[in-house]
């Protein structure tokens, strides 16, 4: 199974930022979007943001405002710059790539933990 390289992450003060970069491997065929989801400890996986081939985005409502993702869709790469960071953003965050064929199929980075202290 394919994983994308993410890089990133850390702690970091209430208010602070944080800026996490993706990348999907050069041999990678090619996607139609990239995102960023987070997972926090007894929660299931939700939506960060995404971006898609054409340059849209859409938020989590939670985010809007205070995140930013941009990328390359053709180079396979994705940046989530977070600011203004709150203690219940902390969670482990997951690269995606996603890429249509008849149905989807989806690419995931092994994660990176992101702790905002309060």
């Amino acid at each position: 199974q394919v994983q994308l390289v993410e890089s990133g992450g850390g702690l970091v003060q209430a208010g602070g930022s944080l800026r996490l970069s993706c990348a999907a491997p050069g041999r990678f065929f090619s996607i139609d979007d990239m995102g960023w989801y987070r997972q926090a400890p007894g929660k299931q996986r939700e939506l960060v943001a995404r971006i898609s081939g054409s340059g849209t985005t859409n938020y989590a409502d939670s985010v809007k405002g205070r995140f930013t993702i941009s990328g390359d869709i053709a180079k396979k790469m994705v940046d989530l710059q977070m600011n203004s960071l709150k203690p219940e953003d902390t969670a482990v965050y997951y690269c995606n790539a996603g890429r249509w064929q008849l149905m989807r199929y989806d690419y995931w980075g092994q994660g990176t933990q992101v702790t905002v202290s309060s």
